[in-house]
């Protein structure tokens, strides 16, 4: 151990090194705010991202409880591309605006849905991928077989999620018996597959992967019901990271890192490009 090698005064200067992460060697921005995280110049600094851990396939915790996903290896290549550490945090996601607004977190990157709402709240980088609302039941569910078809049914769906916005807009939406609103989207299809609501309103992305897990339990019915694009989300004033995150963005883009990251996730290169 260090602390057997070097004299306490040294030793205690390590450990803090190693704690910290990779921490700038000079002040050449505005430094840490009072949680820690960074406010300032990226190089040698720790990005910390608030994520929804069960948010599959951008982000969920594997069998080692480990969190990953396609925007969690997005995350960390953007990370050494901008020269500085990552910190994946898992965060309520109703919660997420005031997450990022008290410093908590420097991003929220976890299938942020780009709305005119929330660019009242945070900042956005460019879209980066495409996604749309669904509507997702039982496999053995005969009764519904288009959006219609869910009046006087039990729906399910994630509280503050873009999915709430886009099933407000459809005319079966004040028809339906229940409204069920739950903390994620993995307990929606749970609610599906246990039969407590008859249908789920979910992000394209996540139904697909959950479908190709279990082919034979669920199923999408009629057609989406809006298109939408995903961005991440940073705190309004801080363009300083925006322009930095975004230039690494692109830089991921054009060298291949991006297209090889969504190879890995969908089998595909699903990025949007300019």
């Amino acid at each position: 151990m260090l602390k057997r090698v070097f004299a306490a005064a040294l030793t205690g200067v390590l450990a803090l090194s190693l704690l910290a992460g990779c921490q700038p060697q000079e002040n050449t921005g505005t430094g840490s705010n009072a949680s820690g995280v960074s406010t300032g110049s990226w190089d040698g600094k720790t990005l910390v991202v608030g994520v929804d851990d069960k948010f599959a396939p951008m982000g969920f915790r594997d069998e080692n409880n480990e969190i990953v996903g396609f925007d969690i290896d997005l995350a960390k290549a953007a990370a050494e591309h901008m020269n500085c550490e990552v910190e994946i945090k898992a965060i309520n996601w109703n919660n997420k605006t005031m997450e990022l607004n008290n410093g908590n977190v420097d991003v929220i990157w976890n299938g942020l849905t780009i709305t005119d709402e929330r660019k009242q709240d945070m900042l956005f980088t460019k879209p980066y991928l495409a996604n749309e609302q669904v509507v997702v039941v039982k496999n053995d569910n005969s009764e519904i077989n288009a959006i219609s078809d869910l009046a006087d049914k039990n729906v399910v769906l994630q509280e503050d999620s873009s999915a709430l916005e886009a099933f407000q807009k459809q005319e079966v939406y004040n028809e339906v018996a229940n409204l069920a609103k739950v903390a994620d989207n993995a307990m929606g299809f749970l609610e599906i597959k246990n039969g407590t609501s008859d249908a789920l309103v979910v992000d394209s992305v996540v139904a697909k992967y959950y479908i190709e897990k279990e082919p034979d339990t669920y199923r999408i019915v009629g057609e989406a019901l809006a298109p939408e694009e995903y961005g991440i989300g940073i705190k309004k004033g801080n363009e300083d990271l925006l322009n930095k995150l975004q230039a690494a963005l692109d830089t991921m883009w054009e060298d291949g890192t991006a297209a090889e990251i969504s190879e890995k996730w969908f089998g595909e290169d699903l990025l949007l490009r300019d």
